[in-house]
């Protein structure tokens, strides 16, 4: 092209996206559609450290008519000094060479380093790449800041002669600091050396309007403050500017315009989507991946056959069920054979196996792989699809757009070990897979005011009036729009009002790079050729990562493989484990799926611990089904999902007899009978689809999927040919019609059935252990869940009612993990809060080594100081862990720190062979300990409950007990169970608060009590929740007022309410107003008389039996009476009553 042909449209190159993290404040959808708007007819992408946003920048804006540029900045070392420079890809060669730099600067450090190159890899990787000198907060620019010119030079005469015309300098006009003398120096280096220039323009937001919310956003980056004056800042020019502006800011050079106008011109490459590419796992010996597959498939279904069927395998084939199952095997294997497909079964079957043969629990299948054949006769899942009555065409079919993956679930703690097996078999063609974590509303909140020095407490009580809810995640727009406190701290504070129209701006934007530990991706070849890697050197993963997230990275076309760790598995295999201590032969997959016991302990609702059955409202669900087989808990784990819920009501009332089933047609009656007339599964949509209408298998698939994503202009197209084909079966159009309107609501919240199947054996054998082996169960169960007080909280609940004997914390009987021994179940004291796991268990070996502590100066003088510090001495004490050595928990606590140091003086002295008197000393005797009262019955109660998380010793009600006449106190289980009682007050204990909000974003909590009879939980509404919100905190103990109503017309279904809620202490501290004393001796008088010295305001009347005569006394003044005092007048058999 001549140059007067040349459009004059500046090429914006230098485009950052949000993939420059806390850098770039431009989403590329959002960049797409400017382009669009403003006909832009190049952009190019220029992000810092990373090519992830390459593939989507390329799609996204070639879709909309913009040609897309494909660059990268990356820092590269150059002697003793690294900064940025700026590379961008001519042709697929520098696309390439693009990668592998990228890939190279993750890749190659040590784990002290930032992500960087050496310089000499630019000068060795340089074919197809074109190199842009940078701004000045590039590697030239910060040499030229320390005025190291010489080497400045030496860097430019290295580029020029590997790159020659492909090496540019930048020219930008910012108004940056330094930058106009940097634009001067530039200048006469390009005269000297012949260097062509360009005009260049940063860009890192699209409207000019953004400027402040960027700045707040690096500072987020770097974590400074916007008010700090060293910071790294920008001018407000890194908008993107028009072709008008830009050339008329540039119109003094050019030149350099020029070579900009022919940039586009210059890089012809882009990124494009690929169809999914398999690796090859077939050796050099054996002929193709269809026929391993068919092979191994049918080996694998005559071993399952001589396992489950047929002991004898010389008569197999006479077996009735085998050619159904070869049929179905032939019909699955001519679908993934002619798709394409059997390399991928046979990269899981590989990986499967041998995590099983290497004792690594697999879950027996996941989504809807389990409805395959091959799957199961290949060991992928354990699931048998014909048994179940699962379809392959769920998943795989030939109509189906996008590859199915294999989701599979391994025991979480030996997941790692797969990893390793994958890195030595696949070496450099697997890797995980990005993930960028996002600034979302609670977030940005928190760093927008972090970074405007906005009080932590202020932002924090800010903060948390946004809902956090992962299951239902709201936008900072919606959380403003539900709460008015929000609505009206925007109003009133001008700090509030720039708080939120900031972190508004920046809502969205990525603020961190993760690595998303369960997706892998495994390549047909070096996987540097094709996609840019990205490895956390500070992490422990064995694998790197593809810089592309999840999305971008399928779309290159790599196949994607979930290894999800499953915690439920490693408490199977832990149990295991320890019923194996005493019954070597028991083995979990070879359990009982029809034991009644089990299925009484599941109709009881006690179901805490359970796979996917511990939710009240499962208990609920399974109080009321009764189930008595495996298909019951395969149908209410695909029941409770979001959508209708009178579903499971119908389901369980058709099964209890309660009511007939409707089987919609008399056709269907075989597909619905198992589930008694309702749709559960997605795949009964199919199979209603294929029996009424003669839908394929894949037909029925979209239908399926149709239906179930509420794609309304599909679903319309659907619905006429569900009428049509109907119709040909000989069924009236409008019963067909009819038919479609009826099952279409079911199929909206159909569930699949392959992974509900899977999920209920796990949930069943959950539950088989804890029917049979309790304290296996719950011993593997607490210790996975070791940090997570909540939930130790629940299972304590649980074994407590089970009756299991609990030995509490104790630093001379437990030890670091829960544990089970001759029918004692002792509690770990690395669950205590503070408590380091690995110093606890240094202190549990010493006592197993040396015997038990005498004292705690026995305790000092043998345990290491690094073992013990103030806050794990703190969570031991205040947990009572120290009580059978000494009760009085405050004096230990207030003596820590002279503990700390006495351990300390005596490990010094050991190690220089001192001898310290104290040591030789009578190690039973505890001077070292301050000389203190305990703590009262409450306040140590209230420490107990901050470190273990609940109470453990005693009950904080116990307090208060004497007092529940006089408050007309009723325990929960009697107000529940006693239908005439529809009003009461209960005293209890909070345990736990859920804070959740209404659809009109009217805040209610669900709140765990416990009180002296049980544990329970409660429906609190907006009103009563927010005029108590203060006091509605996790071990208060509260006086509840409870209003109990029948649901509807069912005398049998009740609703109970809080219409009234007070604090216990309160309440019980309040002055008596009148009380009444029953005296039988003068002795009692005379101690009676010690308690009513002070004046105050209770009347007193004393009734004083003499005789068999009353004599009855009212005092003339009121006296000051004392709860306490009444506690100690008790011990002299006096009593009172209090009106």
């Amino acid at each position: 092209m001549q140059e007067s042909e040349i459009p004059k449209f500046f090429n914006h190159f230098k485009i950052h996206t949000q993939y420059s993290i806390c850098e770039g404040a431009i989403k590329i959808n959002d960049l797409s559609e400017f382009c669009k708007s403003n006909k832009i007819r190049s952009l190019g992408i220029s992000d810092t450290h990373n090519l992830s946003g390459a593939l989507e920048f390329s799609e996204n804006l070639s879709k909309n008519g913009t040609k897309p540029i494909i660059g990268s900045q990356i820092v590269f070392k150059y002697g003793e000094n690294a900064g940025l420079l700026t590379l961008i890809a001519k042709n697929e060669a520098g696309y390439k060479s693009l990668i592998k730099l990228s890939s190279k600067s993750y890749l190659e450090n040590d784990r002290l380093s930032k992500p960087h190159c050496n310089f000499e890899d630019l000068l060795n990787l340089s074919d197809g790449l074109i190199v842009m000198s940078g701004s000045i907060n590039s590697l030239l620019g910060k040499l030229f800041i320390k005025g190291k010119f010489d080497e400045i030079d030496k860097i430019y005469l290295s580029l020029k002669k590997i790159f020659n015309n492909n090496l540019y300098i930048e020219i930008q006009r910012h108004g940056d600091l330094n930058e106009k003398s940097y634009e001067n120096f530039n200048l006469n280096l390009s005269n000297k050396y012949m260097i062509p220039i360009i005009a260049s323009h940063e860009v890192f937001y699209i409207d000019k309007s953004m400027h402040t919310a960027h700045e707040a956003l690096i500072c987020i980056g770097n974590k400074t403050y916007l008010n700090e004056k060293n910071r790294i800042s920008y001018s407000n020019q890194h908008y993107m500017k028009s072709n008008e502006e830009i050339i008329k800011m540039f119109e003094d050079l050019p030149e350099a315009l020029e070579n900009n106008f022919r940039l586009s011109y210059r890089c012809n490459y882009r990124p494009i989507s690929s169809d999914p590419i398999l690796p090859n796992i077939i050796s050099n010996n054996e002929a193709s991946a269809d026929k391993k597959l068919i092979e191994d498939s049918l080996a694998g279904l005559k071993d399952k056959f001589e396992k489950y069927f047929c002991k004898n395998r010389e008569v197999l084939k006479d077996h009735p069920q085998y050619k159904k199952y070869k049929d179905r095997l032939d019909h699955e294997i001519k679908i993934i054979t002619s798709m394409k497909y059997s390399g991928y079964f046979l990269i899981v079957s590989d990986y499967i196996n041998w995590a099983k043969k290497n004792d690594i629990p697999v879950g027996p299948g996941r989504g809807s792989g389990a409805g395959s054949l091959v799957a199961w006769c290949l060991s992928i899942t354990d699931v048998d699809p014909i048994r179940f009555n699962l379809i392959f065409e769920r998943f795989l079919n030939p109509d189906r757009i996008s590859m199915p993956d294999f989701d599979i679930d391994f025991c979480e703690e030996k997941r790692d070990l797969v990893f390793d097996y994958l890195s030595k078999k696949y070496k450099d063609s697997v890797a995980h897979i990005i993930t960028f974590g996002k600034l979302k509303a609670r977030m940005v909140i928190r760093d927008v005011g972090r970074v405007l020095g906005l009080s932590y407490g202020f932002v924090d009580s800010i903060a948390k009036m946004i809902p956090f809810d992962p299951s239902r995640p709201q936008s900072l727009t919606e959380c403003i729009n539900t709460e008015p406190r929000l609505q009206k701290l925007i109003r009133d504070d001008k700090k509030v009002k720039k708080l939120i129209d900031i972190s508004l701006k920046l809502e969205g934007l990525y603020r961190n790079v993760a690595t998303h530990a369960a997706g892998v991706v495994i390549s047909d070849k070096k996987l540097t050729s094709s996609v840019p890697l990205y490895k956390d050197n500070s992490s422990d993963l064995l694998l790197p990562s593809t810089q592309f997230d999840m999305y971008s990275a399928e779309n290159a076309g790599l196949i994607k493989f979930d290894f999800l760790g499953l915690k439920t598995l490693t408490i199977i295999n832990k149990t295991e484990k320890l019923i194996n201590l005493k019954d070597n032969n028991f083995k979990v997959d070879k359990i009982n799926y029809e034991d009644e016991k089990v299925f009484r302990m599941l109709s009881s609702g006690n179901t805490v611990g359970l796979f996917q059955l511990e939710s009240s409202g499962m208990k609920d669900a399974l109080m009321n089904m009764k189930p008595n087989h495996l298909e019951d808990i395969i149908a209410l784990v695909a029941l409770y999902r979001p959508g209708p819920m009178s579903n499971i009501t119908i389901y369980n009332d058709c099964k209890n007899g309660k009511k007939e089933p409707d089987y919609i047609h008399p056709l269907l009656e075989n597909i619905l009978k198992p589930t008694y007339g309702v749709i559960i599964y997605q795949e009964q949509v199919m199979q209603i689809a294929q029996t009424l209408s003669s839908f394929t298998p894949g037909e029925a698939d979209i239908l399926r999927k149709a239906i179930g994503k509420k794609k309304r202009k599909e679903v319309e197209k659907q619905k006429i040919r569900f009428i049509e084909g109907a119709v040909k079966n000989g069924i009236a159009k409008d019963v067909a019609a009819g038919i479609f309107l009826k099952i279409e609501p079911f199929a909206e919240y159909g569930f699949n059935k392959s992974h509900a199947a899977a999920y209920a054996i796990i949930a069943y054998q959950t539950a088989f252990l804890k029917t049979y082996y309790p304290n296996e169960f719950f011993s593997a169960s607490m210790t996975m869940e070791i940090s997570n007080q909540k939930k130790l909280s629940e299972f304590y609940e649980e074994i407590t009612r089970l009756k299991i004997k609990v030995i509490r914390p104790n630093i001379n009987e437990c030890y670091s993990d829960f544990k089970v021994s001759n029918g004692k179940f002792y509690y770990a004291l690395g669950a205590i809060k503070n408590v380091g796991y690995e110093a606890v268990s240094n202190i549990v070996e010493e006592r197993l080594s040396n015997g038990k502590f005498k004292s705690i100066k026995d305790f000092v003088n043998r345990i290491n100081p690094k073992d013990i510090n103030k806050l794990q001495l703190e969570g031991l004490v205040k947990a009572g862990a120290f009580d059978s050595i000494n009760e009085n928990r405050y004096a230990l606590y207030s003596s820590i720190p002279k503990i700390i140091l006495k351990s300390k003086n005596i490990h010094e002295n050991n190690l220089i062979n001192q001898i310290d008197l104290f040591h030789l000393e009578d190690s039973n005797k505890d001077e070292i300990l301050s000389k203190s009262e305990d703590w009262q019955f409450e306040e140590r109660l209230n420490k107990e409950f901050e470190s273990v998380g609940f109470f453990i010793s005693d009950h904080p009600l116990n307090a208060f007990k004497e007092a529940f006449g006089e408050f007309n106190i009723i325990d929960y289980k009697s107000f529940f169970n006693q239908r005439d009682i529809t009003k009461a007050n209960i005293a209890a204990t909070i345990l736990k608060v859920q804070e959740r909000k209404t659809n009109k974003g009217m805040p209610y909590a669900i709140i765990k009590f416990s009180d002296l009879s049980s544990v329970f939980e409660i429906f609190v509404f907006s009103d009563v929740f927010a005029n108590n919100r203060d006091i509605v905190k996790e071990g208060n103990s509260l006086l509840v007022e409870l209003i109990k109503n029948n649901i509807g017309s069912d005398e049998n279904k009740i609703r109970i309410n809080i219409s009234k809620i007070s604090l216990l202490n309160d309440i019980y501290n309040k002055p008596i107003s009148k009380i009444e004393f029953l005296l039988n001796n003068i002795d009692q008088l005379s101690k009676l008389k010690l308690h009513l010295n002070n004046k105050g305001e209770t009347e007193v009347k004393i009734k004083y039996k003499i005789n068999e005569k009353i004599l009855i006394f009212n005092l003339s003044n009121k006296r000051n009476i004392e709860r306490n005092s009444l506690k100690l007048l008790k011990n002299h058999n006096i009593y009172c009553s209090i009106t």
